[in-house]
């Protein structure tokens, strides 16, 4: 009788224990000196380590099974706490939330409620990256026949239905407005807001069709004010950024218009997407340097994918003067997993995934 009584009370205070974790998940902002994070009321560092969950090893976004292989989430979620992540890139499609340009899918937006408490209990803080377009298939017709302005009023109305989701969670560290997004220079076809696609995707866009006679670092300044002011409208708190193209800098030859030091003002950090090359380890860093504006710089996308891993590791370790926290890639598929397979695809990941692990281990 006695064994059964402290083991009810050790499943009672388990369960306590449980929903404490959740509870207590501190809060991130940035730190006094902008160079970084700190989690609230604590003082302490936090630096973004964690992985794109961006799709599986099938292809899949999350919104393609997360209703049906909740399961699957789950241990991915866990997968990836377990590997030493701290921070989980999550991408959402504007045509998956959004059933018209001013009706959001309250369905969708309760499955992200669900994966924004299940953050919570792993202990894992969410980068929710908006607006996707990645499957040409899923980007709505009314959508692409919008105009400039129809399309950021849409464009904000998704971040209202998120913000709202989302508002009361610590565990969102940030929202990214848009992966990847482009100021084109001169006039495009009407509709043609995507970028080529890479591996069957879209992730590059375009948010506008026309330049007109306006400067493109404006029309991007104006463009984030917009959807800023909307997300400030039902969360005054989360961080608010946008995931950038290492050709953004204001520099000769191809440039995305998201010139650093003009849209900062408007952001709580800046993210860069950068893919360090074999031989050019000091121009890439040269590269990130120009993205330290007086804001927190971290590297949101970033993998071995064309260098060795050893040049990676380099790369990684003198990024740490520049950058507050970097963010790779997890399709899914764990190291004992990927140990079984012989493709090169493979063998880069697990490779990856070993480093990964590594450098979490000894932050600790």
């Amino acid at each position: 009788m006695l064994l059964k009584r402290l083991f009810l009370i050790a499943m009672i205070l388990a369960c306590f224990s449980n929903t404490s974790n959740a509870v207590d998940l501190p809060w991130i902002t940035v730190a006094g000196d902008r160079a970084g994070f700190i989690l609230e009321h604590q003082d302490k560092r936090f630096s973004p380590w964690g992985f794109n969950y961006d799709h599986d090893q099938k292809g899949r976004l999350i919104e393609d099974y997360w209703e049906v292989e909740w399961d699957k989430v789950e241990r991915d979620f866990q997968s990836m706490k377990q590997l030493g992540a701290n921070v989980v890139r999550v991408h959402l499609q504007l045509g998956k939330f959004m059933e018209s340009a001013t009706k959001p899918n309250k369905k969708e937006l309760e499955r992200l409620g669900k994966l924004v408490t299940l953050a919570e209990e792993v202990g894992l803080y969410l980068d929710l990256t908006g607006l996707g377009c990645y499957h040409k298939t899923d980007v709505p017709d009314w959508y692409d026949k919008l105009d400039e302005r129809g399309r950021w009023d849409a464009q904000a109305t998704f971040w209202v239905a998120v913000a709202e989701t989302c508002e009361k969670s610590p565990s969102i560290f940030c929202y990214d407005l848009m992966n990847e997004p482009v100021v084109p220079g001169g006039k495009r076809k009407d509709g043609d807001w995507l970028g080529p696609a890479f591996g069957g995707k879209h992730f590059v866009q375009v948010i506008c069709l026309d330049q007109k006679d306006r400067p493109r670092a404006e029309i991007a300044r104006q463009w984030i004010q917009h959807l800023v002011r909307a997300i400030r409208t039902k969360d005054t708190r989360h961080l608010i950024t946008v995931g950038l193209v290492d050709w953004s800098l204001d520099r000769p030859g191809l440039t995305s218009g998201f010139i650093p030091e003009v849209i900062a003002i408007d952001l709580d950090f800046l993210c860069i997407h950068l893919y360090p090359e074999a031989g050019k380890l000091d121009d890439n860093l040269k590269t990130l340097t120009g993205f330290s504006v007086g804001k927190p710089v971290v590297i949101e996308e970033t993998f071995p994918l064309k260098c060795s891993m050893t040049e990676f590791g380099q790369f990684i370790e003198k990024s740490r003067k520049h950058s507050a926290g970097c963010i790779g890639f997890f399709w899914g598929q764990m190291p004992e997993e990927l140990r079984r397979s012989t493709t090169i695809g493979d063998m880069m990941t697990l490779g990856w995934l070993e480093f990964f692990e590594r450098r979490a281990k000894a932050e600790k």
